[in-house]
């Protein structure tokens, strides 16, 4: 089951140490791509002066950027063979910097396996959308093998399998259920989750629910007072004449709703097993999940070394991905790791305020309409990156910032035409209404470094506030007029942010429809130049979420020690889950000892 190549890179580079280290060279001296990975943020397309267009791309790639179409353009970025492009052809500088991209982006594509793989049932599928179908069922299919496959090498089968940031259990709940039949452990820190999972447990016959013992007369007795005076027949009356032997004081009554009822989990020889954990991980310490299962743990578990772990996720968000990867080096009982990150974006920054000394890189703004981040959430020992390659690499490490992490959220190889148009559409409308928010005293420009004085202001030392709104109605993205009308609207009512809402209202309040039409009629014709930037962003992320995969991949290798085999593979359809990488760990037969690196982390 173990691939080939360490990571999936594309078949250009002769070894994986080859393309490791062109892709960390690449990231840190390319201009271009700092600058689309991090260095602009879309907000600020209209708030520049020269036009931000001008000032970023390339002189050489403008025109043919603006003479394309926006399909046509994606095509060109990731699909079309660059060796047969028909006119106009890009230039040289262009063409050369999509096949970097290409080269340095991790293959995404996914191989069905040959063999039919398990359905899941009607009742473990309720509530699953199709994509959530198809990416429990594949990975459930993975695990099971992927165990299989340890069980194997080592001797020993896992004994329970650990989810990070379990949500509704779906992942857990096919696990459990036949063909597989394992024993979960699912840790989450919402209790609506786990009350929502546990509901769709007794749904699948995975758990009972609680027997409650009912007397049908006194049931029968509650449900007729709860009835009005006009539902009272003459049965209703003839019951409440007729004495009734037990009293209350006999019977203990319960009269909760079948609804209230709570889910019952009783193990069973061959059948899987759920256990629930409530609480907030803050590492990969799983001290107080082996807690629980040692409590809970047969004889033959007690007089062996323990439970067997698995720590698995799918799409675990932001730090809870680092958790679960650290897990395998903090615990030793924890045999192995599957983990399929996600929400980059959540991810916190180890390296702090000093990587954006990067040439083009801007710092991660606090909104002026947000929630207050934790200072610690600067330079968080469980943040990006975890590696020491890239903690150390030429002595200032690499990072990203969120503008870039989000970025590597998107999906551009999904992106068809109605939807591309769409979401062109809603940053145009939003970049229009910053520059509105600027000319109105909304928000103001930053000076991102004041320390350092330069001659000119530019797009690399200045930025705009950030300003939150969120989703509109969908009638608001039919005309930059009900766009700024709604988002004025929504910002206005937020009880939240009391204080700026008064601000906006004060400054946007009087604006006529007539100074919107005007600022549409000026910013239009520029609506291509920001599709043509946007397009060059998303793409060009594909190396970010590349080094952040990457940078999970080393620091399993780092710890040599400890892990034996570690592995980057997709797992799902790029078109279905576009984050379709797992992050694999095998810890060595030999070694179940754990080294502390809560000193390395504190560095």
């Amino acid at each position: 089951m173990i691939p080939k190549k360490p990571l999936p890179h594309p078949d250009c580079w002769e070894s994986t140490d080859e393309y490791v280290d062109n892709l960390l060279e690449f990231a840190t001296t390319s201009a271009i791509f700092q600058t689309l990975c991090g260095g602009v943020h879309i907000l600020d397309f209209f708030t520049h002066e020269p036009e931000l267009f001008q000032l970023i791309v390339p002189p050489d790639w403008q025109k043919y950027l603006l003479q394309c179409g926006s399909m046509t353009l994606l095509d060109v970025l990731m699909r079309d063979d660059l060796n047969s492009l028909s006119d106009p052809q890009p230039p040289a500088s262009l063409l050369q910097y999509i096949k970097d991209i290409r080269r340095f982006s991790l293959v995404r594509s996914h191989k069905t396996a040959q063999e039919k793989m398990p359905k899941l049932s009607r009742q473990v599928a309720v509530g699953m959308k199709p994509k959530k179908v198809h990416e429990v069922s594949h990975f459930a299919n993975y695990v099971d093998k992927l165990a299989g496959d340890i069980a194997a090498i080592s001797g020993e089968e896992i004994s329970h399998f650990v989810d990070f940031g379990s949500g509704q259990n779906y992942l857990g709940r096919a696990l459990a259920s036949s063909p597989y039949n394992k024993h979960i452990v699912a840790v989450e820190g919402r209790e609506h989750n786990i009350k929502g999972a546990k509901e769709l447990d007794m749904h699948a016959g995975i758990a009972g629910k609680e027997k409650v013992m009912r007397n049908k007369k006194l049931w029968q007795q509650k449900l007729d007072s709860m009835r009005s005076g006009e539902d009272i027949d003459e049965r209703v009356l003839k019951r409440a004449a007729k004495p009734t032997k037990e009293t209350l004081e006999k019977y203990v009554v319960d009269f909760r709703p079948t609804r209230e009822l709570q889910a019952t989990y009783v193990p069973e020889d061959g059948k899987g097993f759920i256990r629930y954990i409530s609480g907030q991980l803050e590492s990969g310490d799983l001290s107080d999940v082996m807690s629980h299962l040692k409590g809970n743990a047969d004889a033959e578990q007690q007089e062996s070394s323990g439970p067997r772990l698995m720590a698995v996720s799918i799409h675990s968000c932001g730090n809870l991905s680092h958790m679960g990867i650290r897990s395998l080096i903090l615990n030793a009982n924890v045999r192995a790791v599957a983990i399929v990150g996600c929400c980059y974006n959540l991810m916190t920054e180890k390296l702090g305020p000093q990587t954006y000394k990067l040439a083009g890189m801007r710092p991660s703004l606090q909104p002026l309409n947000g929630r207050v981040i934790r200072e610690s959430a600067k330079q968080d020992p469980q943040g990006f990156p975890m590696s020491e390659r890239l903690r150390k690499y030429k002595e200032a490490g690499i990072g990203f910032n969120i503008t870039a992490r989000m970025m590597a959220c998107q999906a551009p190889h999904n992106w068809g035409e109605q939807d591309s148009d769409d979401f062109f559409t809603r940053h145009f409308f939003r970049a229009v209404l910053q520059k509105i928010f600027l000319d109105k005293g909304v928000i103001s420009k930053i000076r991102h470094h004041p320390d350092e004085q330069s001659a000119e202001e530019s797009p690399f030392n200045t930025s705009t506030n950030p300003v939150i709104i969120g989703s509109l109605r969908k009638s608001c993205y039919k005309s930059l007029h009900s766009y700024v009308r709604g988002a004025v609207a929504k910002l206005t009512t937020q009880s939240d942010y009391r204080e700026y809402c008064d601000v906006v209202q004060e400054k946007m309040g009087d604006i006529t429809d007539e100074e919107i039409a005007i600022y549409e009629e000026i910013y239009k014709p520029r609506k291509r130049e920001l599709s043509a930037i946007w397009s060059l962003m998303a793409f060009s992320a594909g190396v970010v979420e590349s080094m952040i995969v990457t940078d999970r991949w080393l620091f399993l290798k780092q710890h040599s020690d400890i892990v034996d085999k570690c592995w980057v593979e997709t797992v799902f359809d790029y078109r279905e889950s576009p984050r379709n990488l797992v992050v694999v760990g095998m810890k060595k037969r030999t070694s179940h000892l754990v080294r502390c690196i809560a000193g390395e982390e504190a560095q």
